[in-house]
């Protein structure tokens, strides 16, 4: 079968947005051919059997200029795949939606926010189905939609013997918008330093343009912390680079609130970490006995605290144990391998 994909952006190195070369990677051997349009490209390196289009946003092409190349995109690439994935943007469904029908391709969507719009709604009903991976998200409500793997590749995020973790070492890795919740974890780790706790929270990531006013916010809260040496604000990684982080660390803390799902959790249990969470989805995923320890209440500093402090109290062999655990659900639940096979089963229903 061939398959035409559509995505954000395609670059190994993007440290939000680099796992999807390794989906496409991972689909290229399953999958006779594969045509990717992106929006924005960067490094990437593919098979022979994976050809990649973009739509110029690397070049600050406008908006025009790229619905142009999309619709010339499709156009020239109708003869060249039975069906059609489209991955986080379900306006590119809307946009070529009716014509994928007119020429007779599957539409398949993947959309895993907790909210949606006109846009969303329209976009699942021309697809034949709709793939998501959190309960709280929008797109589970529907007939067709589908619930998926997240799509780990245990074979790169694991534990690596030759780093070991530091200890009472924090870390957290993503976005710097207002939902992820950055500041309150500062505020959590300036209780456990008014305890006279030892730690250190590294922060990684790098603020896109739309989340510089929320980062320098957020730079000011930690300014004490910063000075003291126990939070250290380590800039933008490659994605390649995310598992040896995860290895450095001991804890790792997501704040997103319930309704999303974040990869870099499950990055984290993949490498044995200790994770520490807001998100009710988990409650799905965590061994029941650990729920009350691995999870916070939402926007909840002082709670947040409780638990981290707990958390570094534990025995080395207990955190051994746990961690050893939480890899274990990853593996068995949303490695990328059971992923692409899933994907391949839904595309290969009438």
């Amino acid at each position: 079968m061939k398959l035409l994909v559509i995505t954000q952006k395609v670059d190994v190195n993007d440290d939000i947005l680099g796992f999807f070369h390794q989906w496409l990677e991972k689909l290229s051997k399953r999958f006779d051919f594969l045509n990717v349009i992106c929006l924005q490209l960067g490094e990437y390196s593919l098979p022979q059997n994976v050809r990649v289009f973009s739509l110029g946003k690397e070049g600050g092409r406008s908006r025009i200029r790229g619905l142009f190349r999309f619709y010339r995109d499709i156009w020239q690439l109708r003869k060249n795949h039975e069906a059609v994935f489209v991955h986080m943007n379900p306006i590119y469904v809307v946009l070529g939606g009716i014509l994928w029908k007119l020429w007779g391709k599957k539409i398949y969507l993947w959309h895993n926010h907790r909210y949606g719009n006109i846009i969303t709604r329209v976009a699942i009903w021309l697809s034949c189905a709709v793939f998501y991976t959190s309960p709280f998200s929008f797109s589970a409500q529907f007939k067709k939609s589908k619930i998926m793997p997240v799509g780990i590749d245990t074979e790169k995020f694991k534990s690596q013997i030759s780093n070991l973790k530091n200890k009472n070492s924090i870390l957290y890795a993503g976005r710097f918008s207002p939902v992820k919740n950055v500041d309150v974890l500062i505020k959590a780790t300036d209780l456990l330093d008014k305890k006279g706790i030892n730690f250190i929270l590294n922060i990684v990531g790098k603020p896109g343009d739309d989340e510089q006013e929320n980062f320098q916010k957020i730079k000011a809260q930690a300014r004490n912390l910063e000075i003291k040496g126990k939070i250290r604000f380590l800039g933008g990684r490659e994605y390649r680079q995310l598992p040896a982080l995860y290895n450095q660390n001991d804890i790792f803390v997501n704040l997103t609130q319930t309704g999303s799902f974040d990869k870099t959790t499950l990055e984290a249990m993949a490498c044995q970490n200790i994770v520490l969470v807001s998100n009710q989805v988990f409650k799905e995923i965590f061994p029941k006995e650990w729920h009350e320890a691995l999870m916070f209440k939402e926007r909840d500093p002082d709670d947040l605290s409780k638990k981290l402090l707990y958390l570094m109290g534990l025995a080395e062999n207990a955190k051994d144990s746990l961690g050893v655990r939480l890899r274990e659900i990853v593996v068995k639940n949303h490695d990328l391998n059971n992923l692409v096979e899933k994907i391949i089963h839904e595309l290969n229903q009438k």
